[in-house]
């Protein structure tokens, strides 16, 4: 069968690149008829390519520029790659990772990220409980086993673990507290990962200050820092106040560590999944009781590692192969519909 080329809406991974993007374009790469162009200004407008995969497209349109004329600069790039797909009716596929637009988008970004929407030809989602409009075709998240391959740290008994980006939304001062709330001594609480701003790590600093079982490392993990912080927990605890997809819980079981994160839909599903005694799950605001319930619930005997079969990348590669042909094929039959007779 012919290649297809695709333009993705990252550049070429890099060191820094989300672990995601950088194994899924790997695994294309590794897929027969697939040719992967990464995002660059000459490429989105001059290049040749057969279809567009926006992953984040805020990341297209400038969101989170710190320069006012460098934001206007991809505002019109973003506004000219959209004319050039308008007039082409190339096909859009789109990865829904977050369920609605980024809340710090401004009149600008909306505008554009609504004009992407309008274009998308076809959804991918990685959890058949995303809600979109279709087409649709669910991917799963590929898990983190043959990333995450720095040395294990020993287990710490009774050791609750939080790892990755600390934001307001992801509950750590809630976890900081009911871990306050504990009393037994033989337990402890690490948190490592970098606050999203210096009011709310001084706001975590002082809810754990005076507790000698709290550990803070409110700094950027290395790949092999973060393998040694999950690996030396008992339990991992993700205590979000919104949860849908989470590339950390995928994280946390390719190391072979049960987690505790909010009673969803989606964590159910990866429960039944995954296999039992991995996810354990919370209601409500988190609380003491329920750190030590899944602490102890965590300790029985379970499967040496969770089932994460369904999660291979190159089956991930092949499935997005499938995408970009239907969008294609989609697209050129609605062109031939539109030719008079």
């Amino acid at each position: 069968m012919t290649t297809v080329r695709v333009l993705t809406s990252h550049r070429e991974p890099r060191a820094t690149t989300n672990p995601y993007i950088t194994m899924l374009t790997a695994a294309l790469r590794r897929t027969p008829d697939v040719e992967v162009v990464t995002f660059t200004g000459r490429a989105a407008l001059l290049g040749r390519y057969d279809v567009v995969h926006l992953h984040w497209p805020e990341t297209v349109t400038g969101l989170g520029g710190r320069r006012l004329t460098g934001r206007v600069a991809r505002w019109l790039l973003a506004a000219l790659l959209l004319l050039r797909l308008t007039v082409t009716r190339t096909p859009v596929v789109r990865t829904v990772h977050n369920v609605g637009l980024p809340a710090d988008a401004g009149p600008a970004q909306r505008l554009l990220l609504r004009w992407f929407d309008r274009l998308t030809t076809h959804r991918i989602v990685l959890n058949d409980r995303t809600e979109c409009p279709g087409p649709v075709t669910t991917i799963p998240h590929g898990h983190y086993r043959d990333w995450y391959t720095g040395p294990w740290a020993a287990t710490v008994p009774g050791r609750f673990q939080y790892v990755g980006l600390v934001r307001r939304y992801k509950g750590v001062e809630g976890l900081v507290e009911a871990f306050r709330a504990t009393t037994a001594p033989d337990v402890s609480l690490e948190v490592a990962g970098a606050a999203s701003t210096p009011e709310l790590a001084a706001t975590v600093t002082g809810l754990a200050a005076g507790d000698p079982r709290i550990t803070l490392r409110l700094t950027f993990l290395s790949d092999d820092e973060l393998v040694a912080a999950v690996t030396a927990a008992e339990l991992v605890v993700l205590p979000y106040r919104f949860m849908h997809n989470s590339g950390t819980v995928l994280a946390a079981l390719s190391l072979d560590r049960p987690v505790l994160v909010p009673d969803t839909s989606v964590n159910a599903d990866l429960a039944a999944e995954v296999g039992p005694g991995w996810i354990h799950t919370f209601t409500g605001e988190l609380t003491a009781e329920d750190l030590t319930r899944a602490l102890t619930a965590a300790r029985v005997p379970r499967a040496p590692s969770p089932d994460l079969g369904a999660r291979e990348w190159d089956d991930a590669g092949q499935a997005h192969l499938d995408v970009y042909r239907t969008a294609l094929s989609r697209s050129r039959s609605a062109g031939r519909a539109e030719v008079p007779a």
